[in-house]
């Protein structure tokens, strides 16, 4: 009996690329809120979600550093485990409920890859860098203080996607201020078969579920997002047109289960 969650499925089931959850998350995060074209962030919503009239053309960017283990103490193997991610949430509505949706998001491991596809993230492969804190005390330590500045980028096929700068400021006491929205996604997988070609086995509206979400010691600060041009990609058609707060923060959670919103292909 061939074994595993994903491909490639095997006699022991060692060589999927994603193994069956529960899996666990620990990040350094940055994030950027700003505001884009409407039109450009409406054009992107799926069918089920409209545009949040009361934030129009309103998103994050967000870079995370992660460390990942699932059951099989994967965290003592970061080669594998340990991956970045860069990904865009635009603000939305779910049947009258505050949501974010995510059109966009980059990652440098293979196994985050399947993971995010299972769940309807739309993951490509790219380089993803941020700033990290240390403790020992340095010039290039970056710790969490006032007037520490972080900086992150994303970058793929050799182009810069997006550069973000934040600058702390303040401490944020309560994070669900700021971050308290869902997460939606498309989970769209495509049939090659020339007759089903425009009939995808698996096309659905899903909405992450984060067990145990924690988040601390959020900062507060001055922030600048670019978002250029670059050929073979859309995303700077939500280009900023105005940046507000940058933010820098510690998350973790643990996923089990994901939520079906909608399908399409019913």
């Amino acid at each position: 009996m061939l074994k595993g969650f994903s491909v490639p499925l095997t006699p022991q089931g060692k060589s999927a690329l994603a193994t069956l959850p529960p899996w666990h998350y620990s990040s350094d995060c940055l994030a950027v809120e700003y505001w884009a074209d409407p039109a450009a962030v409406a054009a992107l919503l799926p069918p089920g979600l409209t545009p949040d009239e009361t934030s129009p053309g309103r998103a994050f960017f967000w870079f995370l550093d992660w460390q990942f283990t699932g059951s099989n103490d994967e965290l003592t193997d970061p080669a594998r485990y340990q991956y970045r991610e860069a990904f865009v949430l635009i603000e939305a509505l779910f049947e009258g409920r505050p949501v974010n949706y995510c059109p966009y998001i980059f990652v440098d491991n293979d196994a985050a890859i399947a993971r995010g596809w299972a769940q309807g993230f739309p993951k490509k492969f790219a380089s993803v860098y941020q700033t990290r804190s240390f403790s020992a005390p340095s010039p290039a330590a970056a710790p969490l203080a006032r007037g520490s500045r972080f900086g992150a980028s994303v970058a793929a096929h050799g182009e810069r996607l997006a550069t973000a700068r934040v600058q702390l400021e303040e401490k944020v006491d309560d994070p669900t201020t700021v971050f308290h929205r869902p997460t939606t996604m498309r989970r769209h997988f495509p049939q090659l078969a020339a007759d089903w070609q425009d009939k995808p086995p698996v096309n659905e509206l899903t909405m992450s579920l984060t067990d145990n979400l924690t988040i601390v010691d959020v900062w507060a600060g001055s922030a600048e997002l670019k978002l250029p041009e670059v050929q073979g990609e859309d995303m700077h058609l939500i280009a900023p047109i105005r940046v507000g707060r940058g933010y820098r923060l510690g998350m973790s959670y643990s996923v089990t289960d994901l939520r079906i919103l909608k399908i399409y292909s019913a």
